[in-house]
This record gives C-alpha cells, sequence and structure tokens, in this order.
C-alpha cells in the first residue's frame, strides 16, 4: 500500500512537472483554454458569491462576539476582513473550483481515456498534455485567482452588513480598524494561495482522469478521488503557505 502511494505521488509531481514545461510550448491552445475558462468561470462564479457571504457573516458575528467579550470591539473590522482575505477566500475558491471545475474536467479526460482517444492523439503526434491539460490547468488558475477578488470583496461586504447592522457596531471603528491592521501583503499571500490552489485542483482533476480504472465506473470513482485528494492537499498547502507568511512578513506596526 505504501509502494503504491508512493508511486501515485511520484506520478502526480510528474504530470505538474510535464504541465510546467508544456505550458511554454507551442503552438498554445488558446481556443480550448478560451472555453475551459469560461466554463469553470460559468459554474463557479455564482456559487462563490452566495457561499462568500454566510462565511463572512459567520467570520464578523464570531470575531464580533470574542472581541466585546475582551473589551476590543474597534478590532471587529480589521480582524474579520484577515480571517475573509488570507484564509476563508482562497479556501472557497478553491473547493467550489476543484468541485465543480475540477469533477468536470477528471470527468471529461477520463471519459476520453476510456474511448481510447489520448491513444489515437499521440498515435498521431498530439501531445494530450499540452493539448488537453494545460489549457485546462490553466483555466482553473486564472478563475481562482479573479474568483478570489470577487469572494474577498461579497465576504468583507457580507461581514459588513452583519457587524453593522446584527451587533451594533459602528461603520467608522469597522473600517478603521481594518485600514489599522491590513496590508498589502495580506492581499498578495491570498491571490499567490488562490492560484497554488487552482494550480493543484488542475494537476489533480488531470492525473485521475488520464489514470481511470474499471471503465464508465472507475470515470466516477477517479472523480470521487480527485476531489478527496484536492481538499486534502488544499488544506495542508494553507496550513504550509500561512505558516510561511506569518514567519516572514511581520504583523502592520510590529
Amino acid at each position: 500500500m505504501i509502494t503504491g502511494a508512493l508511486r501515485e505521488t511520484g506520478r502526480l509531481f510528474a504530470l505538474a512537472a510535464e504541465v510546467s514545461r508544456a505550458v511554454f510550448r507551442r503552438p498554445f491552445q488558446f481556443r480550448e483554454f478560451t472555453e475551459q475558462f469560461w466554463f469553470v468561470a460559468s459554474v463557479t462564479i455564482l456559487p462563490a458569491a452566495l457561499v462568500s457571504i454566510p462565511f463572512g457573516a459567520v467570520i464578523a458575528l464570531q470575531v464580533g462576539s470574542l472581541t466585546q467579550q475582551l473589551g476590543a470591539q474597534s478590532f471587529t473590522g480589521g480582524a474579520s476582513v484577515l480571517a475573509v482575505v488570507q484564509q476563508a477566500s482562497p479556501l472557497i475558491v478553491a473547493l467550489l473550483i476543484a468541485g465543480a471545475g475540477g469533477s468536470a474536467i477528471c470527468a471529461d479526460l477520463g471519459s476520453r481515456t476510456i474511448r481510447e482517444e489520448l491513444d489515437a492523439m499521440e498515435v498521431m503526434g498530439v501531445s494530450p498534455v499540452q493539448r488537453l491539460v494545460v489549457p485546462r490547468v490553466l483555466a482553473a488558475m486564472g478563475v481562482a485567482v479573479l474568483l478570489n477578488g470577487l469572494v474577498s470583496v461579497v465576504g468583507i461586504l457580507g461581514g459588513y452588513f452583519f457587524n453593522v447592522v446584527m451587533q451594533g457596531g459602528t461603520p467608522g471603528a469597522y473600517l478603521s480598524s481594518f485600514s489599522a491592521l491590513a496590508q498589502l501583503p495580506d492581499l498578495y499571500v491570498s491571490e499567490l494561495k488562490a492560484l497554488v490552489f487552482g494550480f493543484i485542483a488542475g494537476i489533480v482533476a488531470a492525473y485521475r482522469g488520464l489514470n481511470p480504472r474499471g471503465g464508465p465506473k472507475g470515470v466516477g470513482d477517479a472523480v470521487n478521488q480527485s476531489v478527496v485528494i484536492t481538499f486534502l492537499l488544499l488544506f495542508f498547502v494553507n496550513m504550509v503557505m500561512t505558516a510561511v507568511y506569518l514567519q516572514l512578513v511581520p504583523p502592520k506596526g510590529g
């Protein structure tokens, strides 16, 4: 079991390296990239906006309750906004990219694999990785970066509404604490997380789609496995990136 897990991990990293090299090869499949970008965006924009509202509200309500107990209610805005921008927004985007876009990518590539379309492409001298995988991975990364901004804005607005309306906070204190605690590197690391998470979601979905087992049933199993594996990797990578960021970037005023 351990040997099989290590072998699968090595193949996954090998695919990631091959995709990274193939990005710079020509010709670039711009039409395929555009179609995949539009598809992933169309299935994730509305769910991301809807999910970010309760996320921002829950964070604002919880942080507001804690700060009120500690007598630091004026810092509710800054703390909740930092939590949304640094943690909640990239994770929401990544989970939706993996659950909606990644599952579709895996199912598409898996169905092509069991129909032996990819073998036919290789016989004709066409690289399936450059022709099919690279545009899908780049589309997932691009949508993740752009969607992260939307989720951050909607989440912050939701937190602002619930803090000011539900908990009796003042708009001035919410905005002033945000400007006192937040800094540009917080936005940079959020976008970097979204970019990395999109890459992981696309690579895992493509790998499982290229390696289904057992015919059509294997494609369904591969889709489920790709989503679960992506979720596990995302939370682990998020922990590592957050720890590194907190060590390298001092807090504002620190």
